[in-house]
Order: structure tokens, then sequence, then C-alpha cells
């Protein structure tokens, strides 16, 4: 008999310790790095303290965690909009964003855990809307740094009032109407080929200048021999003749089957027999 109300009493302290130990696992809630959370009571609401990392105590069956993710997470959002000139521009842009910290308890009371999903593409088409209405559709492409940039400040500016930090904002994709795009590409045709003409005329306009620099310079080469010719007289012409036969007698004298006969009486040096 007392062994069983032995048992029976370490039955219940064991149901008792099992009850308390549940008890006191669900009063502690783990936040994880890159994480933080915010706290919903059932009678006061959101509480204004953000949790960091670690484990943390709260009112079990009347608190309860919400836990957020803090690191940057990407997203890409695609818009279809009108240019200055009534083009149609297709941009997309890739976004780097995260909640900023100390904004959750607004965030999660007055947008939900998804905020991202309700806040970003509605306040992206607005602010690309508004700004590529103040370009036309070559000043987007000439000038898509600078649309970029005028994205990225009011797109961080306007994220900001959400609660929402945007880390990095990039235009990865940016394309016109087909029509747009027609004409762009008739246009560089059209420029190439005027840069093929302009090539073709600057070349012969070179070798016209080429062909004239050296008519000049025949017609001042025989201005000078004439020159020469009128000052020196017969003398050059003597010399010429000169030089010729120099070059004719220096050959034959080579040559083993010339034999040279002075000019003139000519003394043999033997005597032939009568």
């Amino acid at each position: 008999m007392a062994a069983q109300k032995l048992f029976g009493r370490l039955g219940q302290l064991g149901i008792g310790l099992a009850v308390a130990g549940g008890i006191a696992q669900s009063a502690l809630y783990n936040v994880e790095g890159g994480q933080r959370a915010v706290i919903f009571d059932r009678f006061s609401g959101v509480k204004p303290e953000v949790s960091g990392e670690g484990t943390h105590f709260l009112i079990p069956a009347i608190q309860r965690p919400i836990i957020f993710d803090i690191r940057s997470t990407p997203r890409t959002i695609t818009t279809i909009t009108g240019s200055k000139d009534l083009q149609n521009v297709s941009i997309t842009l890739r976004i780097l964003h995260r909640p900023e910290p100390s904004k959750l308890p607004s965030i999660y009371l007055n947008i939900g855990q998804d905020y991202a999903e309700r806040v970003l593409p509605s306040i992206t088409n607005e602010i690309l809307k508004a700004v590529v209405a103040q370009f036309d559709a070559h000043e987007m492409i000439t000038q898509r740094e600078n649309v970029s940039n005028r994205v990225s400040l009011e797109l961080a500016e306007r994220a900001k009032q959400f609660g929402i930090l945007l880390d990095d904002i990039s235009i990865t994709h940016l394309s016109f109407g087909h029509e747009f795009t027609q004409a762009v590409e008739m246009k560089q045709v059209a420029q190439q080929e005027a840069e093929k003409a302009r090539y073709l005329v600057e070349k012969a306009e070179q070798m016209k200048l080429a062909a004239i620099t050296t008519a000049e310079g025949d017609a001042q080469a025989s201005k000078l021999l004439a020159k020469a010719f009128s000052e020196v007289g017969d003398g050059l012409i003597e010399l010429r003749k000169i030089e010729a036969a120099e070059e004719i007698a220096e050959l034959m004298a080579k040559n083993k089957n010339v034999t040279y006969l002075p000019k003139g009486d000519v003394t043999p040096l033997l005597a032939l027999p009568q």
C-alpha cells in the first residue's frame, strides 16, 4: 500500500515536472543571427521593443514572437512606362532591401511581415513612372547613369518612409518598343554608311593631293634640270658622254674576246717574213 502511494506521488511529481518544463519551454524563444523579433501581446498589442539575437522570455499563451529577417534580400521588379517623347520603355530594377530594425514594430503593425511584397512593387512603379517621364528615349540611352542615380535617390527616400532600407539599386534591363528599336537600328546603319562614304572621300582627297605633289615634284625637277643645262651648256653633255664611255670601256675590258687597238699608226712588235 505504501509502495503504491509512493509510486502515485512520483507519477504526480513527474507529471508536474513535465508540465512545468513545457511551460518553461513555451516561455522561451530564440532569435537567430541576422534576425530581430517583436512581441505581440493579446492585451496590449505590439510591443515597441525589438529583441535582438539570443534567447528571450515571454508570457505563454498571452505573448508570441514575430520574427523578421534583417539581412539584405534581392528583389527584381519590371515596369513598363512611357518616356517624355511617349515611347514605351521596359525597365527592370534589381533591389537589395532590408527592414530598418528600429521600425519593425511599426512595419508589423501597419504593413505586416510581407511588407516587401506589399510596398516595393508599388513604390517602384511610382518612382520609375515619375523619373522616366522626364527623359526622352534617346536621353534614356545616352544618360542611363543619370537616370539610374535619379531612380536610386528617389526610390530610397520613398522606401525609407515605410521603414525599408535599400542597400543597392541598379537598372539591369532597358528596352524600348519595336518601332523605336527599328528606327534606332536604321539610324545606326545610316551612320555607318555615312562613315564609309566619308572615308572614301577622304581617301580620294589624299590620293589627289599625292598626285598633285608628285606632279609638282616632277615639274620642279624638270625646271632644275633645264636650269642646269642652260648654266653648264655643252660641258654637262660632254661629261655625261665621258661617264658613259668609261662604263662601256670597263665592260669591254672585262670581256676576253675583245682586243683593244689604239687609234693611228700601229708599229708591229714582230716582223713577219716576206
